[in-house]
């Protein structure tokens, strides 16, 4: 750290909290600005505030995770820094971590993302094919180039009349993906939906569950479905 530019004034915020029953740690370094305010008597005086337009420096660490699978390198999510890469390292060196890169795990959860994107907008099944092509022909382009996919990127190319939907997506739904993630050809390799509609009925799943959790009888024209999703049962156990 002799060699860094290191940063000056802020605090340093550390803060445990549990989500559903995963334990986190968030660690950020805060600035604030001068304003003003208004009394309750009406009067304009100076005030301080957080001001989270400068909130460059954050790292949140799965505790659950790191705690409970060794073998994780996904645990630590940190938010890039605007002023380059070398600030981002330099926050890493403070707290004394490194960012792991599991290409295959991310591309896995950014799949899963959008395979949960597509079925929440309830898309035609044109329109499902044609993003779908866009995801893995960006996702198999930068992979060529050596260069990570971008989020925010990928989601203005999925969608170019809202541009921010997927993205949206996937920060409200907090599937722990990092900006900008790499991007492995053999999980995209896998990446295929079947689709298919009619009379009230509408299938669809990824391609590497055939033979798995999906057994496909061509000669009964049958579909075995194993490990039907929760919510899915919930519904049939309420049918009547």
């Amino acid at each position: 750290m002799e060699e860094s530019n290191l940063s000056t004034g802020g605090h340093v915020l550390f803060a445990h909290y549990q989500q559903g029953m995963t334990d986190y740690l968030a660690i950020a370094l805060l600035h604030h600005s001068e304003g003003v305010a208004v009394t309750d008597q009406l009067d304009v005086t100076p005030s301080r505030h957080l001001d989270l337009g400068q909130l460059h420096l954050a790292a949140r660490i799965n505790i659950s995770e790191w705690q409970n699978n060794k073998q994780s390198k996904q645990y630590i999510s940190f938010i890039k820094g605007k002023n380059g890469k070398k600030v981002s390292e330099y926050f890493r060196d403070f707290i004394g971590c490194q960012e792991g890169v599991d290409g295959p795990g991310e591309t896995r959860t950014l799949l899963k993302a959008f395979s949960d994107f597509v079925e929440s907008e309830d898309l035609p099944e044109d329109s499902a094919r044609e993003k779908t092509k866009t995801l893995v022909d960006y996702a198999s382009s930068q992979a060529k180039l050596g260069e990570p996919m971008g989020l925010e990127e990928l989601s203005e190319l999925i969608d170019e009349d809202r541009p921010k939907a997927f993205y949206d997506h996937i920060r409200n739904k907090d599937y722990g993906l990092s900006p900008e993630i790499p991007a492995d050809k053999r999980t995209l390799n896998q990446f295929r939906r079947f689709t298919g509609r009619a009379e009230g009925l509408s299938i669809s799943f990824e391609a590497h569950l055939l033979g798995s959790k999906i057994e496909y009888d061509e000669e009964a024209g049958t579909l075995i479905i194993k490990g039907l999703p929760t919510q899915l049962t919930d519904q049939l156990k309420r049918r009547n």
